[in-house]
C-alpha cells in the first residue's frame, strides 16, 4: 500500500496546485438519493453531510434545490452548518447544488448555497444527439446559446465556483462537446464534468474520451476536468480511475455506489484503489480520511435502506472474511497472502486474528486456529475432531464457536432423535391469533399432542412443541429464506437455541470454559411450516443429546 499522502492543496476552484491531487466530489445526497427507494429526510441528509465532512470529501453535492421545498431547505441547512465547518488545517467542504440550465433553477441554487463558505453550482444540459433530439427537442445552436447565457448568469449572481456538466457526454459528438465546454469556460465555468450518464463506455474507452476532451477543448487548462461515471455495465469505478489517468482531477462518486439504476462509481472503491495503487499511477492521491469509510457506509446503508451486498468490495460483510482452507492457511502465515488492504485503514475494528468463517471449504489450520482462540490446545485429538468437523460442515453452511466447543466436548452432531414430528395443523389470519396443534413421537414410540396460540404460525407451533418437550431453552434466532424461486420455492429455515439451566459436566474442560452453549440447525423444504418446525425440533434434539437427556 502507498505511504502517507502529501497534504491537501489549498482550494482554488479552477486549478489544483499539485497535479497528482484528485478531488473527491460526493453525490450521495443527490445522485445517490435518486436510487429507487432511497429518499432521505432533512435530518438524514445533514447527518450524512457531516459524516462526509469527517471523511474529508472535497465537494459535497447536497442536492437539487429546485426539485422540492424539502430539498431546498436541506441544501440550505447543509450549506450553513457543514459548509462552515473549518478544521485545524483550513479544510472546509465545498457545498454544491445541482441546477438545470434555467434562471429559476440557478436562482434557487444561489439562495440555498450562498450561506456556505465555498458555494458551488453544478448547472447542466444534455449534449448527446439522442438527448437533444428526443428529450430537449433543441438544436445544437440552441444548446450552445443556453450554455453561454446560463453559465454567465450563474456567475453574475455571485458564484465564483461553477461546474458545468454535459449530461450524456460519453455519447456526444466530440467536436460539439468540446465546443460546448469551451463556451461554458468563456461564461465562467471552473470545472467541466464529463458524464457517462448511462455507463456506456468501457474503462479504456472512457480514458480515451477524457484525453480527447482535454486535447480538443480551448481554454481547458484553466479548469478542472471531472469524471462522472455510472455503473450500468459494472465499470463505473474502473472508468473513474482511468479518467484520472487521462487527466481528470475530480472524480464524482457515491457512498456504497448508490445511485440511478445500477448506481455510480463507488467512493470507497475509487479512494482505496488510489490509496493502494496510486504510486503505480504516478503518485495520484486524495485527501480522504479513509478510517471513516465504514461508519459512513453503514450510515448510508441504514438511512437509504439499500443493503450492501456481502461481497461488495471494501465495505461488504465478507470483504475481509476467509472460508477456504487454502486462504485461511495463507492468511494465518502472513496476512498479505490474501489481504491487499488493511481493514483498520477503512475504520473496521478487528482483533489481531484474521476473520474466518468455518465451513465445508475450511481446512485443518483454520480449525486449529479457531480452537486455539477458544482456549483449546489439541494435538492428538485434532485429526478426529477435524473429521467430525468436516462431516458437520457438510450439513451446515458454517459452524459457530459453540458448535466448535461441542466438537471438543465430543458432542454428537448427528444427535439421537429423541422427538420426531408426527403431524401439525395450523390456522392463521390477519384479525385473529394463530393456533397450532402438534403431534410429536417420542423415542419410545408414544404420541404426544399439544396445542397453543401465538403471534404467528411459527410462534404458535414452537409454543406447542415446548409444552411437550419441556426443555429450558431460549430461542436465539429463527430465520427463513427462499433458496429458489416460484410458488413452490424451497424454504430454508435456520434455528438457534441456547440452553438455560441444564448442567452438563462434560461442558467444563481443562481450559475452564463453562458457559451455556447454543445449538443451531437448518431444515429445507417446499413447506415453510414443516421446515420451520423440523429445524426447531432438530435443535432441541441436539440439546437433549448433548445433555444426556433420554
Amino acid at each position: 500500500m502507498a505511504n502517507s499522502s502529501p497534504s491537501r492543496p489549498i482550494y482554488i476552484p479552477n486549478q489544483i496546485s499539485d497535479p497528482n491531487y484528485i478531488r473527491i466530489f460526493d453525490t450521495t445526497l443527490r445522485d445517490g438519493e435518486q436510487a429507487p427507494g432511497a429518499a432521505l429526510n432533512g435530518k438524514q441528509k445533514l447527518d450524512i453531510a457531516k459524516s462526509l465532512a469527517k471523511l474529508g470529501v472535497d465537494i459535497i453535492e447536497a442536492g437539487f434545490p429546485s426539485s422540492s421545498k424539502d430539498d431546498f431547505e436541506a441544501v440550505r441547512i447543509i450549506a450553513k452548518e457543514v459548509g462552515n465547518l473549518i478544521d485545524e488545517n483550513g479544510y472546509v467542504p465545498v457545498i454544491c447544488g445541482m441546477a438545470r440550465c434555467t434562471r429559476a433553477d440557478i436562482d434557487m441554487a444561489w439562495e440555498a448555497l450562498k450561506w456556505a463558505k465555498r458555494p458551488r453550482v453544478l448547472t447542466f444540459i444534455a449534449t448527446s444527439e439522442i438527448h437533444m433530439k428526443y428529450k430537449l427537442r433543441k438544436t445544437k445552436e440552441q444548446v450552445l446559446q443556453i450554455v453561454r447565457e446560463m453559465v454567465s448568469y450563474a456567475k453574475s449572481l455571485g458564484f465564483v465556483d461553477i461546474e458545468f456538466g454535459a449530461e450524456d457526454a460519453a455519447r456526444s459528438e466530440m467536436e460539439f462537446l468540446c465546443q460546448v465546454f469551451s463556451e461554458s469556460l468563456k461564461g465562467g465555468a471552473t470545472t467541466l464534468c464529463v458524464a457517462d450518464t448511462v455507463g456506456n463506455l468501457l474503462p479504456t474507452e472512457f480514458e480515451e474520451f477524457i484525453a480527447a476532451v482535454k486535447a480538443n477543448t480551448p481554454g481547458i487548462d484553466n479548469a478542472v476536468i471531472s469524471a462522472h461515471c455510472h455503473n450500468d455495465l459494472g465499470q463505473a469505478s474502473s472508468s473513474a480511475i482511468t479518467g484520472a489517468i487521462a487527466g481528470a482531477r475530480q472524480l464524482e462518486v457515491t457512498i456504497n455506489g448508490v445511485g440511478e439504476r445500477a448506481g455510480n462509481a463507488s467512493l470507497e472503491e475509487v479512494v482505496m484503489a488510489l490509496k493502494c495503487r496510486g504510486e503505480k499511477l504516478g503518485g495520484l492521491y486524495t485527501g480522504i480520511n479513509t478510517r471513516h469509510i465504514v461508519s459512513t457506509s453503514k450510515m448510508v446503508e441504514e438511512y437509504t435502506g439499500l443493503m450492501v451486498q456481502p461481497h461488495k468490495a471494501i465495505v461488504g460483510a465478507n470483504a475481509f472474511v476467509h472460508e477456504s482452507g487454502i486462504h485461511q492457511d495463507g492468511v494465518l502465515k502472513h496476512r498479505s497472502t490474501y489481504e491487499i488492504l488493511s481493514p483498520e485503514d477503512i475504520g473496521l475494528a478487528r482483533s489481531s486474528e484474521p476473520a474466518f468463517v468455518l465451513g465445508k471449504l475450511s481446512g485443518r489450520n483454520g480449525l486449529k486456529s479457531r480452537l486455539s482462540k477458544l482456549g483449546y490446545e489439541l494435538d492428538n485429538e485434532l485429526d478426529d475432531i477435524f473429521q467430525r468437523f468436516k462431516a458437520a460442515a457438510a450439513k451446515n453452511k458454517y459452524l459457530s464457536d459453540d458448535d466448535i466447543k461441542a466438537l471438543v466436548s465430543n458432542e454428537n452432531f448427528q444427535p439421537q432423535v429423541c422427538w420426531s414430528l408426527g403431524d401439525v395443523q395450523v390456522t392463521c389470519g390477519i384479525s385473529g391469533l394463530s393456533t397450532a396443534t402438534v403431534k410429536l413421537i417420542g423415542v419410545d414410540g408414544t404420541e404426544h399432542v399439544a396445542s397453543s396460540v401465538g403471534k404467528g404460525f411459527i410462534d404458535a407451533s414452537y409454543k406447542a412443541i415446548d409444552l411437550i418437550v419441556k426443555l429450558p431453552v431460549t430461542l436465539v434466532e429463527c430465520s427463513t429464506n427462499s433458496v429458489s424461486k416460484g410458488t413452490e420455492a424451497i424454504a430454508s429455515t435456520k434455528v438457534v437455541v441456547q440452553e438455560e439451566k441444564i448442567h452438563k459436566s462434560t461442558q467444563t474442560s481443562n481450559n475452564g470454559l463453562n458457559a451455556p452453549c447454543t445449538f443451531s440447525e437448518t431444515s429445507e423444504g417446499t413447506d415453510i411450516i414443516a421446515s420451520s418446525i423440523l429445524a426447531y425440533l432438530s435443535a432441541l434434539n441436539k440439546v437433549m443429546s448433548s445433555s444426556g437427556i433420554p
